[in-house]
Order: structure tokens, then C-alpha cells, then sequence
């Protein structure tokens, strides 16, 4: 057994299968990814990683099993996929994943070759274990999957309090030790088990709606991080087109290895030394949800690659000076968790009020971003005006540094 001094849940103790694979080079590759990505930009503590993150994905599911009376090869397979949820990741996290996506059609959960090859397929084999069916569970699939991929799953347990810690901001606060003694299996109609929060737990749910929505704007797509993440996809995009890295390769990059491929490339040289010295593109345009026209909306990549250019054309700047940042539609997948309520499985959504008004909230903090390096901003932003048709007067004068919603506002929202 191998004992874990960790910062979020103590003493983390890992045995079996999940400690043979900590040394393997795929999981170890997770201490050069950070969690966050370019949070650590605005939070300069927010050097966490995906690494550490798995050891508190392991851990809470490890207590989850323990409540649920899970043991065996089934607990084998669980905690396996625990510890290997996040190998699949790229540089810079979720950052350029979009990106490659596009070119591999890959999320970074599609992780069949990652763990049926090399050290990982290895130890999964002497343990018995066949790596597909753990791929399986990394993807969310079967009730079991649900753990560690769902609506309820241990990952977004650990990250809302590990981000919360290293940012040091007071919203990603849950219960995590409730969480896990509260889940249970039950049949709801489908011939499956389900993953659900047994009887007097709505509140439970509902606090990890909260954090989630609170963290949203001020920690994930706080404006900053929004726009050094746009960046750094720029260059991904610049460096793919320029040289003979292809998509599958940077999937296995960690957040140096990016930077150096960066750094090296001439086509993508100035992005990387405006990221290493914090010399950003400012906000040109930063447009709420229900002024921006439902064709921009609506854009595939293609469609605002050309919206860039059109900008670029029309502010009499270089194409590069133009980063288009449109956000995926606001989703809230947390709320088609399943509550008992009563002696009957409810979905959250119908069983709690807040969910609408989180829901309100979240389409408030939804922000289109056009950005600029600083002398170009007025002259792009007057130019993505035109181009995107966005109503002037509509657009975001100000930044705040705290939440742009408060709990009021949701209500009245409603």
C-alpha cells in the first residue's frame, strides 16, 4: 500500500491495481498538465494537476465502493478507471481539446488505444482486467461508469473543492464525505441500476449545482482565462498548419512539451512569448447571451474563422490581431441527476427550484469574447460590431471582478 500526503483530502491510500499503475508513464505524464489550465494566470496558486487530481478521483471513489459494498474484480475495474480518467488528456487540459477533436475526432475520455497499449495495458492484464472494459468506465458507460463519468460522479467531486483550494476562492465548498455515503443503486424502470442520492438529499445535489455556478464565472471562464486559453488554441491551430505535428500527437503532450513546440515555431512565436510574459490580447467585444445573433451562435469553426477574417478586413488588421471566442451554448448536466424523493427517483431539475434559477444565472454569465492586441481593441471591437451584428449598446462595458450574478438576481430570475 502506498500512503499520499494530500492537500484537499489528507491521507490518500492506494493499493492493488491503482497503485501499480501510479508509476506508469501515462499517469505520471499528469504532473506536467495543470488543472486548470491558464487559471493560473489570474490565481497564481492554481498550479495544480491533473496527477493530483486523480489521486483524489481514486480516493473518493475508493470510498464510495467501501460505502456501496462494491468489492472484487468490480471495485478492481472502478478504481482503475478512477486513476486513469484524465490520461487521455492534453496540454492544457480541456483548452485545446476542441481543437483536436476536430482533427481526430478524440475527446480526451476516448482512451481504448491509451490503455490497451504500452505499461497501462500491461498491469491491467496481470491484474486480469481488460483494458476495454475499463475504457469503458472512463467513458461513463453502464451504471457503474456513472461513478466515474455522470451526473454524480467522484471527478467533479474532487475538482470543485481541489479548485476552490488552490484558487482560494470561498464557492467550490461541498460535502464531499456526504456525497459519497448518500449514493446508492437503484432500478428506475430502465432494467438497470442507477446511480442516485438516496432519501433527504436534494440539498446535497443541490450544493454542487452552487459551486459549480458560483466558481463558473470567476474561476473557469473568468475573462482572463477565457482569453490566454484562446491564445494558446490560436497557436495549437498555427502549429498543426506550420509544421508536421499532427492533432494526434499534441493529444499526447504535456503543457511544457506544448510550449517548447510553440516557442520553436516561427509562425507561432510571438503568441508564445505574449503568453510567457503575460502580454495578452485585450477584450474588443464581450457581448452577452441574448445580443449576439443566433447565426453567430450557430458557427461552425469554419464560419468564424471567415467571421475573423471579415473583422481583421473591416478594422484594417492583420487576421492574427482576431481571436473569435464563441462558448459552447450554457448546459447544466448536473441537473438530469437523480434525487429519491419520497421513495421515488426524481430527476434534480423537477424535484428543485434552484436548478431554473441556475440555469437563468448561467445564460447571464455567458459571454461572447472578441479579442485584440491593445491598440487594435477600439478599432476591432467597432469592427466586430458591424460584421457579427451586435447592437452597440448592448455590449459588456465593464468587467467585474466578482460574480456578475448574485444570489438575488437568481431568484428574481426565476
Amino acid at each position: 500500500m502506498i500512503t499520499v500526503k494530500d492537500t484537499v483530502h489528507d491521507h490518500i491510500e492506494i493499493d492493488g491495481v491503482a497503485a501499480a499503475l501510479l508509476d506508469t508513464p501515462a499517469v505520471q505524464r499528469l504532473r506536467h498538465v495543470k488543472q486548470l489550465g491558464t487559471v493560473q494566470l489570474v490565481y497564481p496558486s492554481a498550479n495544480h494537476t491533473r496527477f493530483e487530481h486523480s489521486l483524489g478521483v481514486y480516493h473518493l471513489a475508493s470510498r464510495a465502493l467501501d460505502h456501496l459494498g462494491i468489492e472484487g474484480r468490480r471495485a478492481d475495474r472502478i478504481e482503475a478507471a478512477a486513476m486513469l480518467h484524465d490520461v487521455g488528456h492534453g496540454p492544457f487540459s480541456h483548452n485545446l481539446e476542441s481543437l483536436t477533436h476536430r482533427r481526430t475526432g478524440k475527446y480526451h475520455d476516448d482512451v481504448d488505444e491509451l490503455l490497451a497499449t504500452g505499461a497501462v495495458g500491461d498491469v491491467l492484464r496481470d491484474h486480469d482486467l481488460n483494458p476495454e472494459r475499463i475504457a469503458g468506465l472512463v467513458a461513463g458507460e453502464g451504471p457503474y461508469g456513472g461513478l466515474v463519468s455522470g451526473e454524480l460522479d467522484v471527478d467533479r467531486m474532487d475538482y470543485l473543492v481541489r479548485d476552490a483550494y488552490h484558487t482560494g476562492v470561498p464557492y467550490g465548498t461541498i460535502d464531499t464525505e456526504r456525497f459519497v455515503r448518500e449514493l446508492t443503486f437503484v432500478d428506475v424502470g430502465t432494467g438497470e441500476n442507477e446511480l442516485v442520492l438516496d432519501e433527504g438529499n436534494v440539498q446535497t445535489a443541490e450544493s454542487l449545482l452552487l459551486a459549480r455556478a458560483l466558481m463558473n464565472p470567476v474561476v473557469y471562464t473568468h475573462h482572463v482565462a477565457r482569453i490566454s486559453k484562446a491564445m494558446l488554441r490560436r497557436a495549437a491551430s498555427d502549429l498543426l498548419d506550420a509544421t508536421q505535428t499532427t492533432a494526434a500527437g499534441l493529444r499526447r503532450m504535456d503543457d511544457h512539451d506544448f510550449l517548447a513546440a510553440i516557442r520553436s515555431c516561427r509562425e507561432t512565436t510571438e503568441l508564445s512569448r505574449r503568453y510567457d510574459e503575460r502580454d495578452l490580447y485585450k477584450l474588443a467585444v464581450w457581448a452577452e447571451h441574448d445580443d449576439v445573433p443566433e447565426r453567430v451562435h450557430e458557427a461552425d469553426r469554419d464560419a468564424e474563422t471567415a467571421l475573423e477574417r471579415e473583422i481583421a478586413e473591416e478594422a484594417g488588421v492583420a487576421r492574427q490581431h482576431v481571436i473569435l471566442d464563441v462558448p459552447p451554448e450554457p448546459s447544466m448536466r448536473e441537473s438530469t441527476a437523480r434525487v429519491t424523493v419520497n421513495g421515488e427517483v426524481r430527476r434534480l431539475e423537477r424535484q428543485s427550484p434552484l436548478v431554473s434559477a441556475l440555469r437563468t444565472a448561467q445564460r447571464n454569465q455567458w459571454r461572447l469574447g472578441v479579442y485584440a492586441p491593445r491598440p487594435a481593441t477600439d478599432r476591432v471591437g467597432r469592427a466586430a460590431a458591424d460584421v457579427l451584428g451586435l447592437d452597440p449598446d448592448g455590449l459588456v462595458a465593464e468587467v467585474r471582478g466578482a460574480m456578475p450574478t448574485t444570489l438575488d438576481e437568481f431568484r428574481d430570475g426565476a
